[in-house]
């Protein structure tokens, strides 16, 4: 059985991450490797829902 874990970021995280993603499959796509697994966490991503979440600063 799969765990499933929740990640809450910030709309600067987000970007950082979407941006991250896209480039390492632009890397495999110029080093002739499948991007399979990067396409389906892009795909995650895009499908989050948005929930806006309190943090305590401690």
């Amino acid at each position: 059985m799969r765990k499933k874990y929740h990640v809450y970021l910030t709309y600067n995280e987000l970007k950082i991450t979407m941006n991250s993603l896209i480039s390492e499959k632009n890397r495999l796509l110029m080093t002739g490797h499948y991007t399979d697994a990067v396409d389906e966490v892009i795909e995650k991503v895009m499908k989050a829902k948005i929930k806006n979440v309190r943090v305590k600063e401690a």
